[in-house]
């Protein structure tokens, strides 16, 4: 098959820093499209995936899977976008295909593995894919998502993963008007649900553990902010969610947040993976028929709604536009949480 080198930015090691590095990218077969990026966000699974904090990273890693760009040279199969035209990549490249979760449009629940942009295994030149950190990738038209005209591109990247990461769990435990939502913690994930929930009419709360959000949350849209630690204000809020969207990316105690959760809530997390401590208590989940859940991104079908939501609402990420080279920089900024509320590469720095 043929290939182009590309210029990517990328780790060669755990501990080593990000890197200017060349890159191979396959040729257009029938169905790809192919895409020059031009903003690339920047996620906390980039930095994991980089230092190999999950295990299983393969050097040399190319992070990146909130990518927007503009379309240059596509495939004589397809048919979803043309040349010049602006699209997005977000965490998945591939999948089966053929399974009960990809048939119901649940690709980034393929019960044979999917295939992630970055560090997943490259089904057409062998060895791993490589992400958004670079000039521009080649990606099946399955998985290529069209922008709404309206959107501010650079605002839009963190959408592909940040966004639907939240949308997801919004759509499928069916927020609407009236409906009673809470987001723990405002990060890149949290700020998103909250415009997201505004948007579908829902009542919003901001969990924070520490005051100091309350103004940036009532921007966003937040209709109120219960500070986590103040007894008195978890107890004003007992039993009043329908869903609380936890997106807090540590382990910490999740037992308060369900006893503000109605019966029948859900408290559902996004942002942490492993074992929870303290250990969860079972009593007011039984007595209230209350769950504790998870959810993981979303499916094509979904995400291309959420872009389309967003078109429609006029809804994008809160960014700070950074070159490329001051990666290294950002990761060290984001592990303090020094970012409001997502960073998003410029791919034109690397030209530069």
């Amino acid at each position: 098959m043929e290939t182009t080198n590309v210029k990517a930015y990328g780790t060669k090691a755990p501990d080593a820093q990000l890197e200017e590095m060349t890159i191979t990218r396959r040729d257009i077969t029938a169905h790809d499209i192919e895409i020059e990026i031009l903003f690339c966000g920047v996620c906390h699974s980039d930095l994991h995936t980089a230092r190999n904090d999950w295990g299983g990273t393969v050097y040399p890693a190319v992070p990146g899977h909130e990518i927007v760009g503009k379309v240059t040279r596509v495939g004589s199969g397809v048919t979803k976008v043309k040349a010049g035209d602006f699209a997005a990549v977000g965490c998945l490249v591939d999948s089966c295909r053929t399974c009960d979760s990809c048939k119901q449009d649940l690709e980034q629940y393929c019960l044979n593995g999917f295939t992630g942009t970055y560090n997943g295994k490259d089904k057409h030149l062998g060895g791993t894919t490589f992400g958004g950190y670079s000039e521009k990738v080649v990606v099946d038209e399955h998985f290529v998502l069209k922008v709404p005209a309206n959107l501010d591109l650079a605002g839009t990247a963190p959408l592909l993963c940040a966004g639907i990461t939240t949308w997801s769990p919004l759509r499928h435990w069916k927020v609407g008007k009236g409906s009673k939502v809470a987001v723990v913690g405002l990060g890149g994930l949290g700020h998103m649900g909250i415009k997201l929930a505004k948007g579908l009419g829902a009542e919003v709360t901001l969990f924070s553990r520490t005051p100091g959000k309350e103004k940036d949350a009532f921007n966003l849209g937040a209709d109120a902010v219960i500070i986590s630690t103040d007894e008195s204000q978890m107890n004003s809020v007992k039993g009043k969610f329908d869903l609380i969207i936890d997106t807090v990316p540590y382990v910490h105690d999740v037992n308060p947040y369900v006893g503000t959760l109605n019966i029948s809530g859900t408290l559902v997390l996004v942002g942490y993976l492993g074992g929870l401590e303290p250990i969860l208590n079972t009593v007011p989940m039984i007595l209230g028929r209350k769950s504790v859940a998870g959810s993981v991104i979303g499916g094509i079908a979904e995400t291309q709604e959420l872009l389309d939501f967003c078109g429609q609402h006029n809804i994008v990420s809160e960014v700070e536009v950074i070159p490329m080279q001051n990666i290294n920089e950002a990761y060290e900024r984001m592990l303090k949480s020094d970012v409001r509320y997502r960073f998003v590469i410029d791919m034109a720095s690397l030209k530069k």
